[in-house]
């Protein structure tokens, strides 16, 4: 029996199939991380560089863009890396440090979509008291709120889950570590804590998610009220993306996490965690930048700017 002393590594779960196939599995999720770099850096490099995207809706997307850059870089890498070497193999810090970040990261970006939502609330709702309620020094609070949260979720379920002596093996059932999989490995009753920590942290998120749903009723029967029909679509095209961010998100996320073992198993659970851990990232920048005109002239701006100076 192996015990939490004695792991020096784990197992993730390979990609089935023949040589060519893990191949076409490095090809494709590089391609995907490849096209997250790519949105999620633009996305960074212009709202920092054009002033007039110095507001809050778009320093929060900042945040978020960082999030998914920092999310998809914590798995993607080294699950192509094991498919081009034809290895199995994460050290046990290495598994541990996925544990950390994809909970910091993940739980920052709910907490900022759950700050955003308020920001679309007050843009729309109260826009007379915008400056006020969401100054400079608001947002910035509101950010450090936001990653201090991910910060604090991610050390107590990390230290909570390999704090467990694992007694069933090193073979984790999924392409990185994920929390509900390294607890099947745990061979005490202590993973119970671990079980309450989880549904705490989901109980946290019902808040948020409540909390979001209450923004957007009021919201949607603000934009109702507005009498122009071209008042009413610019409203509803700065909010619609951020509505199908937070939509992608939730479901999947909470589909991994609360789905009935009834209907678990490795192909499935691989797929969710597919939706929920390498999808978004991917998505998210082509999703806000789709009708946002004021982002897409500033990148186009960023761009003619870059070419002239070559």
């Amino acid at each position: 029996m192996a015990n939490s002393s004695s792991i020096t590594h784990f197992l993730l779960l390979p990609f089935p199939g023949t040589r060519q196939l893990q191949l076409l599995h490095f090809c494709l999720f590089l391609a995907i991380y490849l096209a997250a770099l790519l949105g999620n850096g633009l996305i960074i490099t212009t709202t920092a560089w054009d002033h007039h995207l110095h507001t809050p809706m778009y320093f929060f997307l900042l945040n978020l863009a960082l999030t998914d850059l920092g999310a998809i870089s914590t798995t993607v890498p080294k699950s192509m890396s094991n498919s081009l070497r034809d290895t199995r193999d994460i050290s046990y810090a290495g598994c541990a440090a996925q544990v950390f970040l994809l909970f910091f990261l993940l739980s920052a970006e709910f907490s900022l979509l759950t700050t955003m939502s308020y920001d679309r609330y007050v843009a729309i709702c109260r826009p007379l008291h915008y400056e006020t309620l969401l100054g400079s020094r608001v947002c910035l609070h509101l950010a450090a709120a936001a990653w201090a949260c991910g910060f604090l979720n991610a050390v107590l379920h990390t230290a909570n889950t390999f704090s467990l002596p694992f007694c069933q093996g090193n073979a984790v059932e999924q392409f990185f570590c994920e929390v509900p999989q390294i607890l099947k490995l745990s061979c005490s009753t202590s993973y119970l804590r671990e079980l309450w920590l989880l549904v705490t942290s989901g109980c946290l998120s019902s808040v948020c998610f409540v909390l979001i749903v209450v923004s957007y009723v009021q919201i949607f029967r603000a934009v109702l009220r507005i009498p122009s029909q071209q008042g009413r679509h610019k409203a509803f095209a700065t909010c619609l993306p951020h509505l199908a961010v937070v939509s992608l998100f939730l479901s999947t996320a909470f589909f991994a996490y609360l789905k009935p073992s009834s209907i678990s198993s490795p192909s499935v659970d691989l797929v969710v965690s597919v939706l929920y851990s390498v999808v978004p990232p991917a998505v998210n920048p082509l999703i806000y930048s789709l009708r946002n005109q004021e982002l897409k002239a500033a990148l186009g701006q960023l761009i003619l700017g870059c070419s002239q100076k070559q």
